[in-house]
C-alpha cells in the first residue's frame, strides 16, 4: 500500500468546511412547474374511453366502475385506476387523452404504510394535490392523432342539381387509411351504435388494408353495409371521443369504403356462406325493408327457410322508396340485397298481408312470423286547404320517383317539414324543377327553429347549396285556395313546441305572420304505420301509448309467441335501428323455435 493510499481518507476532512447540500426539510421541496408527478383526472370531463389504459406500456391503468357515474351514450361510466407500483410517469396517458381530462400534477412525494393506497382512482379518491395548477398537461397543438377528418369528396352543386347521380364520391385508399389512422380504438362508438358494430376492429382492418377481414367484421352485426355506409344516421360519430377536441372520425364513410372495395362475387367465399345446413323450419317475414332483410339474413345463416312478403314491386322498403337515388344508388341497394337472396331467401312481391294473404295463413304455414312493415303512411297538417288535389305527401312522391312515374312539379313549391325526408323531397323537387324550368323555386318551412330541426345539418346545407330556400320556425295555418288553385301558405311564427310538462303543444306569435307563395304544397311532417293485418289478433297483443305493439326488447317477441315485430313500427325510425331489430328478432326466433 502506498503512502497516498494511506492519506487519501483524510482528504475527506476538508468537506467539514464546505456548506452541506443536504436538504434539511425534503418534504418542503416542490417539483418543477411541469414535473410529472401523481395523476389528477377531471371525472366530469372524462368519458371513460380507455385510451389511457390502452396506451400504458406498464399495464399501470385499469378502467373501473365508479359509484355515482352511470353508463350513457358517450360515457362508459368507467374511470382510470392507476397502480403506482407499475407507473413510470411517462405521461403517454396524458398525451393520448381525447378530452384533456387527465393530467400529472407536480406533486411527487407521498408516504403511506399501506401499499394498496398506491392504487387509486385520480379525481375520485381525493388527494391533497387535487386541483393543483402546476404539472404536466397536454399542450395545445400537440396530439398523437390528427384532429381534422379527411374531407369527403362530393359533386359540386352545379354538377348535381339537375342529376340523380350519386353525389358523394367515396374515399380513395390513401384517404381511407389516413382517416382510419385517426382512430384511438376506444370503443365508445360501439356502445352507442344500435347494432353494436365492431367499429374499432373494422377501422383497424382499413388501416391494415385487409378488406376481407373488414367485410367479415361488418357482417357480424350488419348485413347491409353499402346501404348503411351511405345513409346511416351515424349516431356513433356523435359520441366519438375525438369529437371533444376536433372532428369526429368518419365512421360511416369508412364502413362504405370497405363494402365498396369488395366485389359482390367474392362475398360468399369471404364470408364462408357457400354451404348452409338447413334445419327444416320456416319463418315468414312481412316487409323487405332493413329490419326484414336483416332478420332474413341471420335466419338464413341459422338454417331456416325464409320467405319475405313485400307489398312493393322491389325490395328495400323506405331505403329504396323513400330516399333519393343521389343519396342511395339503386345498384348499391341491390348489391346488399342480392347477397341476402343468394343465401336462399325468397321474396314474394306485390303482396299485401291482410289483403292478398292473411296473417293467420302465415301463422299456419310457418313456424314463426316477423313483422317489419315500416312507416309508409304520410301525415297531414290538417290545416284548411290541405285537402286540395295539389297538396301531396312527400313519401308518396318519393315512391313514384323511384318507380319511374311522372309526378306533378309546379313552378313554385312549398314543403312543410323539417326532417330528413322533408330535405329529400325538397332536393328531389329542386332537381326536377331545374330540369323542367331551368330554375329552382322550392321553399321548405317547419315548426322547429333551425338549431333544433330534426334534419341532419349536412342535409340542410346541401339543400341550400342546390338553391332551395329553408325558412324554419313557422307554423302552417292555412293553404290559400282561389278558384280551386293553390296560391300559397299562410304561417305564423312558432315560439315553442312543448309545454312545461314536455307535451307537444306549439305556441305561436299570432302577430308575426308570413305568406309563402306556391302553386303546390308538399307535406312531410312524419310517417305513420299501417298494421291492419293484425286486426283479427289485436285482442291478443299489447299496445303502448303511441299505438305501437309491445315487444320484448331483447328478442322482439310479442305477446303471441309465434309473432315477432320490429323495425320502424317499434323503434327508430332509421336504418341502423331496423338492422339491429332484425338481428335480435332472428336470434329471438331461433331461441323460440329451438324449444318447439
Amino acid at each position: 500500500m502506498s503512502i497516498k493510499d494511506v492519506l487519501m481518507p483524510f482528504t475527506a476532512w476538508k468537506n467539514l468546511l464546505v456548506e452541506p447540500v443536504t436538504i434539511k426539510k425534503p418534504e418542503e421541496v416542490k417539483g418543477a412547474p411541469r414535473y410529472r408527478g401523481f395523476h389528477f383526472n377531471e371525472v366530469d370531463v372524462c368519458i371513460g374511453c380507455g385510451t389511457c389504459e390502452e396506451i400504458c406500456q406498464n399495464h399501470a391503468i385499469d378502467m373501473v366502475p365508479v359509484e355515482g357515474i352511470e353508463t350513457k351514450d358517450g360515457d362508459s361510466g368507467l374511470r382510470p385506476l392507476v397502480d403506482y407500483g407499475r407507473c413510470c410517469w411517462c405521461a403517454l396517458c396524458v398525451d393520448v387523452c381525447t378530452t384533456n381530462s387527465l393530467s400529472l400534477t407536480n406533486t411527487f412525494k407521498w408516504a403511506t404504510t399501506n401499499p394498496d393506497d398506491y392504487r387509486f382512482i385520480p379525481g375520485v379518491d381525493k388527494k391533497d394535490w387535487d386541483g393543483d395548477k402546476l404539472g404536466y398537461r397536454k399542450q395545445d397543438g400537440y396530439d398523437l392523432y390528427n384532429e381534422t377528418r379527411v374531407e369527403m369528396g362530393e359533386l359540386h352543386p352545379e354538377d348535381r342539381d339537375k342529376s340523380f347521380v350519386e353525389m358523394i364520391k367515396g374515399y380513395s385508399k390513401e384517404q381511407a387509411q389516413k382517416e382510419a389512422d385517426r382512430c384511438v380504438e376506444c370503443g365508445i362508438c360501439t356502445a352507442t351504435c344500435p347494432a353494436h358494430m365492431g367499429i374499432p376492429a373494422y377501422i383497424k382492418a382499413v388501416r391494415e388494408d385487409d378488406m376481407e377481414e373488414g367485410l367479415r367484421i361488418l357482417y357480424e352485426t350488419n348485413p347491409l353495409p353499402e346501404i348503411c355506409g351511405r345513409i346511416c344516421t351515424h349516431k356513433c360519430e356523435t359520441v366519438c371521443s375525438l369529437n371533444h377536441k376536433g372532428d369526429a372520425l368518419s365512421i360511416r364513410w369508412l364502413k362504405r369504403y370497405i363494402a365498396d372495395q369488395v366485389p359482390a362475387g367474392k362475398y360468399k367465399e369471404i364470408l364462408g356462406t357457400d354451404k348452409i345446413n338447413e334445419n327444416g323450419k320456416k319463418v315468414a317475414i312481412i316487409g323487405a325493408g332493413p329490419a326484414g332483410l336483416s332478420a332474413a339474413h341471420y335466419l338464413a345463416l341459422l338454417g331456416y327457410g325464409v320467405k319475405i312478403f313485400e307489398s312493393r314491386k322491389g325490395p328495400g322498403g323506405m331505403v329504396r322508396y323513400g330516399i333519393p337515388e343521389y343519396r342511395m344508388p339503386y345498384d348499391q341497394i341491390d348489391k346488399d340485397i342480392d347477397y341476402i337472396l343468394s343465401l336462399g331467401v325468397e321474396v314474394q312481391y306485390d303482396t299485401i298481408v291482410g289483403e292478398d294473404i292473411q296473417l293467420e295463413k302465415l301463422e299456419k304455414d310457418y313456424d314463426a312470423v316477423f313483422a317489419a312493415t315500416g312507416l309508409h303512411l304520410g301525415r297531414s297538417t290538417g290545416v284548411p286547404g290541405s285537402d286540395n288535389k295539389r297538396v301531396y305527401q312527400s313519401i308518396e312522391l318519393l315512391r313514384k320517383v323511384t318507380d319511374g312515374e311522372e309526378i306533378d312539379v309546379a313552378e313554385k313549391i312549398v314543403v312543410i317539414g323539417g326532417g330528413n325526408v322533408a330535405m329529400d323531397i325538397t332536393r328531389t323537387l329542386a332537381r326536377l324543377q331545374n330540369i323542367k324550368y331551368g330554375k329552382v323555386s322550392v321553399l321548405t318551412t317547419c315548426l322547429e327553429a333551425e338549431d333544433v330541426m330534426p334534419a341532419d345539418d349536412e342535409e340542410v346545407i346541401e339543400a341550400r347549396d342546390e338553391k332551395a330556400v329553408i325558412d324554419p320556425g313557422w307554423a302552417p295555418k292555412e293553404i290559400e285556395i282561389v278558384d280551386g288553385q293553390i296560391k300559397g301558405l299562410h304561417v305564423t311564427k312558432c315560439l315553442s313546441l312543448f309545454d312545461d310538462e314536455g307535451r307537444f303543444n306549439p305556441q305561436c306569435d299570432m302577430g308575426n305572420k308570413k305568406f309563402f307563395p306556391a302553386d303546390m304544397i308538399v307535406e312531410s311532417i312524419g310517417q305513420g304505420m299501417d298494421i291492419k293485418y293484425t286486426d283479427k289478433i289485436k285482442d291478443k297483443l299489447e299496445f303502448g301509448p303511441r299505438g305501437r305493439i309491445v315487444v320484448d326488447k331483447k328478442s322482439f317477441q310479442s305477446k303471441l309467441p309465434w309473432l315477432f315485430v320490429g323495425g320502424d313500427i317499434i323503434e327508430g325510425p332509421d336504418v341502423i335501428h331496423g338492422i339491429a331489430n332484425g338481428h335480435k328478432a332472428a336470434i329471438g326466433s331461433d331461441d323460440f323455435l329451438k324449444d318447439k
